[in-house]
């Protein structure tokens, strides 16, 4: 017979409720998921950018005499600016320009490829091996020429039209993404103290550490991306303007999106830099070629002084983290991917060095006992 008072509650071990508490959770969270879905992909990016740029936004507020509706409004026009326009121009551009896409690509089955002039074999470093794919792409004939290159092309004009179908889309989530970052910029304080609460209520003290160690990691991440892809597709469309170059300014943008994927502002520059060659501007061609190496190679240097003012993070992993959240996710996974990488390993750099080996005791616990047993 059981010995438990009457009326008491259930067992403190009690299998079938925890089963079934534990489902019912799991099915809240997973409608609460499913409700939310749509919504998902601004939400991460405002959060990425707001914590990003939390910094900033509070050192604007103290310069414009504490009033936080100001330095939002300005913060937000910034990330107009910043982060939305390229975005927006460049689709908007691969939308205006496909029938002409299209034509290009016709008009380049019947292109003959004339060999390289002397010139170009004479260029430092690289002129020799330009000199030699050029000549091996000048003995193909335009149908030769065109087999080779008309399925990439065509690949390239399908993404396209299918990003014409999401067109709509894309701008409904930079606009949701503009009106939850505003709502996270008014209400920062607020958001951060829940988080914190909720983290301290999951794990102690050991969990607001993660979410600290969480938010330097996004900062990390976007201010050694994005800046630096800011900076290089700047200074690659001075270059462009400068040189006389068409589009300059769409080409800037298309320079920023590559940048954040660290593929970089190389292709653009080079196909500047082969335009002015074929138009016969040789003197601006060199210059832009100049231009192009000192472009490429700063974000060898700019990149990792940036991330590790933020957080020690290897390049490595935020190579792989904007590749594979591109892959996986679409353009909200060049951030969210790199985040996401740098978030585990921070928190897994962390959970190792607090286990490591205590400092054992000057006498072993064997050595105590025998010796208590001798004095005995």
């Amino acid at each position: 017979m059981s010995s438990r008072p009457a009326g008491a509650g259930p067992p403190a071990w009690d299998l079938t409720r925890i089963l079934l508490g534990v489902v019912s959770m799991t099915g809240l969270i997973a409608a609460c998921f499913w409700l939310l879905k749509p919504f998902l992909p601004s939400v991460v990016w405002a959060t990425t950018i707001v914590v990003a740029t939390w910094p900033a936004m509070r050192a604007l507020e103290a310069r414009l005499w504490g009033r936080r509706s100001l330095a939002v409004a300005i913060m937000t026009l910034a990330m107009l600016f910043i982060v939305i326009a390229p975005v927006a121009i460049a689709t908007l551009a691969l939308v205006e320009h496909l029938d002409n896409i299209a034509l290009w690509t016709r008009w380049l089955a019947g292109l003959a490829v004339a060999t390289p002039p002397q010139w170009v074999t004479e260029l430092p470093l690289v002129g020799r091996k330009i000199g030699e794919e050029w000549s091996k792409v000048a003995t193909l004939s335009p149908a030769e020429l065109a087999a080779q290159v008309t399925p990439y092309l065509r690949g390239v004009l399908l993404w396209g039209i299918g990003q014409v179908g999401g067109f709509t889309a894309l701008f409904v989530q930079f606009f949701l993404t503009v009106a939850v970052s505003v709502v996270l910029y008014a209400q920062g304080e607020a958001a951060a103290a829940g988080v914190l609460a909720f983290a301290r209520r999951l794990a102690g003290e050991h969990g607001e550490h993660v979410a600290v160690l969480s938010a330097q990691a996004i900062r990390a991440v976007a201010l050694g991306v994005v800046v630096t892809a800011l900076v290089q597709s700047i200074i690659g469309g001075i270059g462009l303007a400068v040189t006389g170059v068409p589009y300059a300014a769409l080409l800037t943008a298309v320079m920023f999106l590559l940048g954040v994927a660290q593929i970089g502002p190389l292709p653009v520059l080079l196909g500047g830099v082969v335009w002015l060659y074929w138009k016969g501007e040789n003197f601006w061609g060199s210059v832009m070629l100049v231009w192009l190496l000192v472009t490429s190679v700063l974000d060898n240097f700019l990149r990792p002084i940036l991330i590790r003012k933020g957080a020690d993070l290897p390049l490595l992993l935020i190579f792989a983290g904007v590749l594979g959240g591109l892959l996986a996710f679409g353009i909200i996974g060049l951030f969210i991917g790199p985040v996401v990488l740098a978030v585990s390993y921070t928190l897994l750099v962390a959970w190792v060095k607090q286990g490591g080996r205590s400092t054992p005791p000057a006498t072993p616990p064997i050595a105590e006992a025998e010796r208590a047993g001798t004095e005995r």
